[in-house]
């Protein structure tokens, strides 16, 4: 009997010792258990072995292994424990948040009525104040594990459900939810003889057009595995000729696990520069040694915008891959990871492996297993890419290092761009921070010597930076300018881009018509009942909405507080803004994005 520590995925404090008949070798740090926690049964994540020693406790048993192989790397674990440790959360949900979704399995409860309890419950279906699942069990027989999840919730039918199972009214019968998140296999053919010809004897027309059809894919796909639906599209009576080539052992009909491709359409190309300019050689000189040491360097690439950050990034990750190493680069946006994926998939192709929350849960489970088995050594992903089952990461990225969107704001709260720096230390690799504009975290760590600092001051070929003129709003009113949020500027160059045929984006930070409401007789704003905060007023919809917790009223109503119908729109958003463009040039073509 041997002893096992194990995180399970529920709020509790400290792992749990469980017992294991014997020693196996499928017992490896990172797989699934099915453990017993109570009364209930749930996932559990093996760490490894208890030490040994004397105990007054029972030690329950593991009720079945759920993975024949680690879902994630052992060296993953000390990095687990610590943020379990510094953000106060229990080891196991810190490793169920960690995983692709639908990986947990739990007990569930369902209900059945027996005989004598239909004529018991049937005279309570009687009384016109019986509750409505009281008749749902009594006519479908059963309740599902849904509807016992919210019965158990109250103490009171919680108490009425055991007393009836007692009396013999009710049977309930416990059973173990599946994983949702699956391999996807599908039924493939592959000739028993490659040379073997279509014009055998004794083969009837259709199993000679299978056979046809059968190599003319083969030498399409240069693969000897053609999936059984793909011959079944081109040619209907391919079903029936299939079997009967199996049973004459001219095929053989087999089951094979497909990955669900996230890519979609290839992404474009981009070639790679003759080229580099001298500052991406000066910080790939600092940065390509700490990679080949496997030293933990933080460094900060402060580069302005088009000074071939990404460029740093490439050759960065061709030396981790060159020492067979892999790599990770973490985004703050989905849309920015289909920018660097598009460059990554150009040098790297397939090596690419991609985690966000655009995935659909069977593609991030396949995306997770080919970077557990070792088939993808690049991930690109946001925040949660950061938990990517890496066994050497070479190299981490973190591109535009400052974005707030790197902070997880529910259930595990964690900065994924600390989170990166800590990983990159435990598992003994370099850190690239990116940025145009660093955080004043970052910026004080460069300047104070703990981090290392890459500059990039110059844009690819000596491009010129965008003119930027800033014009102080509060001097409008002293020009004659129509509309007292446009400055002369702004309007003599959008005419200006007009007239030669051009485009103009204008920015505006607030969303709706007007951002307050407000009484002109008692001066009160029209605030959300929920958060106390002024209500936006969308005009086109007709509505005043609360952008923090959706809450909308109508617009057209009076103060809440005196009653006055002298309601007031104060303020401006990207509607008024629309607006006014559209009276000031008729002619012009806009589009609101918000």
């Amino acid at each position: 009997m041997i002893h096992l520590e194990v995180a399970v995925a529920a709020p509790v404090a400290s792992t749990l010792t469980y017992s294991f008949p014997a020693a196996s070798s499928s017992l490896q740090p990172g797989i699934r258990l099915l453990v017993p926690l109570g009364r209930r049964q749930v996932t559990g994540y093996l760490l490894g072995l208890s030490p040994p020693g004397e105990t007054t406790f029972k030690i329950r048993q593991i009720t079945d292994l759920l993975d024949r192989t680690p879902l994630f790397p052992e060296n993953m674990i000390p990095f687990f424990r610590w943020m379990a440790s510094y953000y106060r959360y229990p080891l196991g949900e810190v490793i169920k948040n960690a995983l692709p979704g639908g990986l947990t399995c739990r007990s569930e409860r369902t209900v059945h009525v027996t005989e004598s309890g239909k004529t018991a419950l049937k005279e309570l279906t009687e009384d016109t104040n019986s509750p409505a699942w009281i008749a749902e069990l009594l006519q479908k027989g059963c309740l599902s594990p849904a509807r016992v999840r919210a019965l158990r919730r109250s103490k009171k039918w919680l108490t009425r459900l055991e007393k009836w199972q007692a009396e013999g009214f009710i049977k309930i019968e416990e059973s173990i939810s599946s994983s949702l998140s699956k391999p996807k296999t599908e039924i493939g053919i592959t000739p028993a003889e490659e040379d073997q010809s279509t014009e055998e004897p004794g083969l009837k027309p259709s199993e000679q057009k299978t056979l046809a059809l059968l190599r003319q894919l083969i030498a399409r796909r240069s693969s000897s595995f053609v999936p059984r639906k793909e011959l079944s599209r081109l040619y209907s009576g391919a079903g029936k000729a299939l079997k009967s080539l199996a049973e004459k052992k001219l095929i053989s009909i087999s089951e094979q696990q497909v990955f669900r491709d996230p890519f979609g359409e290839e992404p474009p190309f981009y070639p790679e520069p003759a080229q580099l300019t001298t500052e991406q050689i000066t910080a790939l000189d600092a940065l390509l040694p700490a990679i080949e040491n496997k030293n933990f360097v933080p460094f900060l690439l402060h580069g302005i915008t088009g000074s071939g950050k990404t460029e740093v990034y490439l050759r960065a990750a061709e030396k981790a891959l060159a020492l067979n190493r892999s790599v990770l680069v973490l985004v703050p946006e989905i849309a920015l990871a289909s920018q660097l994926e598009a460059h990554f998939f150009s040098r790297f192709g397939k090596k690419l492996a991609l985690l966000h929350s655009g995935l659909s849960q069977g593609e991030r489970y396949d995306q997770w297993r080919r970077i557990m088995d070792g088939k993808a050594k690049i991930v690109i992903g946001a925040r949660s890419a950061i938990f990517a089952p890496l066994e050497d990461p070479g190299l981490i990225i973190v591109d535009e290092e400052h974005d707030s969107a790197y902070k997880q704001e529910d259930n595990l709260r964690y900065q994924g761009r600390d989170m990166a720096v800590l990983r990159a230390k435990l598992q003994g690799c370099p850190v690239l921070l990116g940025s145009a504009t660093p955080s004043l975290t970052t910026y004080h760590n460069s300047t104070t010597g703990k981090y290392r600092t890459l500059s990039l001051t110059k844009r690819i070929e000596e491009r010129p930076l965008p003119k930027v003129n800033i014009v102080d709003l509060r001097l409008i009113n002293k020009t004659k300018t129509a509309h007292f949020f446009f400055s002369q500027e702004l309007l003599d160059a959008l005419r200006e881009t007009l007239e030669q045929g051009d485009q103009s984006i204008i920015f505006l930070n607030r969303r709706g018509y007007a951002s307050l409401m407000i009484c002109r007789d008692c001066g009160s704003p029209v605030q959300c009942l929920h958060c106390n905060i002024s209500l936006t007023l969308h005009k086109a919809k007709g509505i005043l909405c609360c952008h923090h917790c959706g809450y909308t009223i109508k617009s057209a109503i009076i103060c809440p507080s005196c009653r006055s119908n002298k309601v007031r729109e104060v303020g401006f958003g990207t509607e008024k803004i629309e607006e006014a463009l559209g009276r000031r040039f008729p002619k012009a073509r806009i589009a609101r994005l918000d």
